[in-house]
């Protein structure tokens, strides 16, 4: 997956209500109702029908948005770097982005070390049980050495 940081200068209402915005994007419009309601995304103009009426800008930093997220970056920390950008500073985004993700490596390598020990202790458990095993012996807390 490729996460574009660079937002469109020239920015039109585009006229767009907020279930075909969610469509577009791969969410639904409660989450984007969430955002806004959070002040993770700005309110959008609303027309003479007090429908939303959302902006390329809008379209652009919600599609940022919900590619940090699927970074696994905290939602405070997505709507930040999504606003700076918004704001013309995706250079400066670029550069706590370069640093967030080398902490989420770090993170996840963390979480995979733990998943691979969580699934030895599974495996033993499973071929104890299905060796007739009783559980209490086999159920241990800590790290069995």
């Amino acid at each position: 997956m490729t996460l574009d940081i660079t937002v469109a200068r020239t920015f039109r209402v585009c006229r767009m209500r907020i279930r075909a915005l969610a469509d577009q994007l791969g969410t639904t419009p409660q989450a984007i109702r969430f955002y806004e309601a959070h002040g993770f995304l700005p309110l959008p103009q609303r027309g003479e029908n007090r429908y939303r009426d959302y902006r390329e800008a809008d379209v652009e930093r919600l599609r940022l948005l919900l590619g940090l997220r699927q970074l696994d970056l905290p939602l405070e920390q997505a709507a930040g770097l999504a606003s700076m950008c918004a704001a013309g500073r995706c250079d400066e985004v670029s550069a706590e982005l370069r640093a967030a993700l080398a902490e989420k490596r770090i993170e996840v390598q963390r979480r995979m070390t733990e998943l691979r020990y969580l699934d030895e202790r599974l495996a033993h458990l499973q071929g104890g049980l299905a060796a007739g095993e009783s559980p209490r012996p086999l159920i241990t807390l800590g790290k069995e050495n």
